[in-house]
């Protein structure tokens, strides 16, 4: 049978869809296609030896929502390192894990997590862990970053900003200019704080704002214990500033400038490996001319879809709303 709306309807349609698909209230899902179902597997990217440099790929933004988009299904970030990290643990050939981040943070719990576990990684298994950051690693991927055993920027990296933030949207004032308002019935006085709807009060700023401190006062004291900080450049990373490679090893943030080759020559080094140890990544298929600067794991058509890709579709970003998060907000645009 052949359906077709009238021509009159067709731009209806297609207006009350887009509408859908911007509020992330109703969107349809019509995942076609899913990615991540398939078995990890090793593929050696170079060496021969019998032992093991295990790279794992971070790439976008922290947290642990499945990865979906309108044609696109799989699973989180978060599991996706978890995942990887449990199957290293099974590998006694495994010396070392580099774990190459480009990202600009994302969800307070989300960072805390692959923090605990790495750590915890670490501990069961004594396996050292150097830490690679390339275009951004800001943030939560910073925090991320600070288990590891070594950390290596990229002459390149923006690093730093060591901070909270706490993003939502005010609409109360465009409801007051178009004559809407909204009613709440609440158990007490503070239920609905953070509303979009109203504004909040100077108790509720300081509430807030303590949450922020709180969250915040853990960061700071993560940077203490990991790293070997001056009392003046603590001072400079609290103001949660970003900083250039140079500037962040200049003040401890980082271990070393260099390139991924550089932190593949330290981590054998470090672990007494020899030259020819494998370099080794976890993907679900294949990949044609494969090398340390791949972030693919399977292939859809001409496209590939990153294992660790946090970027998200402009249509899921309000889901970063409302929510507390080290991350550097400019680089969500990236």
């Amino acid at each position: 049978m052949n359906c077709r709306f009238p021509s009159k309807y067709t731009f209806p349609i297609v207006l009350l869809l887009l509408i859908l698909s911007l509020s992330g209230c109703a969107t349809p899902k019509i995942n076609l296609f899913s990615f991540g179902t398939e078995p990890l597997q090793e593929f050696t990217i170079e060496g021969d030896g019998d032992e093991k440099i295990l790279i794992i790929q971070v790439k976008g933004v922290i947290w642990d929502e499945p990865k979906e988009s309108f044609l696109l299904s799989g699973p989180s970030m978060l599991q996706e390192i978890v995942s990887q990290l449990r199957k290293a643990e099974k590998d006694s050939d495994i010396k070392a894990v580099i774990l190459k981040v480009d990202s600009p943070g994302g969800t307070v719990t989300a960072s805390d997590i692959i923090y605990n576990e790495i750590l915890r990684f670490k501990e069961k298994t004594g396996i050292k862990v150097v830490a690679v950051m390339m275009d951004l690693a800001a943030s939560g991927g910073y925090y991320i970053s600070l288990p590891a055993d070594y950390i290596v920027a990229h002459p390149t990296t923006v690093t730093g900003s060591v901070g909270v933030l706490f993003p939502r949207w005010q609409a109360f004032g465009l409801m007051e200019k178009i004559g809407v308002r909204r009613d709440v019935s609440k158990s007490g006085k503070h239920k609905d704080m953070g509303s979009p709807f109203r504004e909040p009060t100077q108790e509720e700023i300081d509430m807030f704002q303590g949450l922020i401190d709180g969250l915040n006062s853990r960061f700071i004291s993560l940077v203490k214990k990991h790293r070997n900080l001056t009392p003046e450049a603590l001072e400079q990373v609290s103001t949660a500033r970003i900083f250039l490679a140079k500037d962040a090893f200049d003040i401890g943030l980082v271990d070393e400038v260099g390139y991924l080759d550089d932190a593949v020559a330290h981590t054998k080094k470090m672990t007494n490996l020899p030259k020819n140890a494998k370099i080794i990544t976890y993907r679900r298929v294949e990949q044609p001319d494969d090398n340390m600067y791949n972030t693919s794991t399977t292939q859809l058509g001409t496209k590939p879809i990153s294992l660790i890709d946090l970027g998200i579709p402009q249509g899921m970003m309000p889901q970063l709303q409302n929510r507390f998060c080290y991350i550097w907000e400019p680089g969500l645009e990236n």
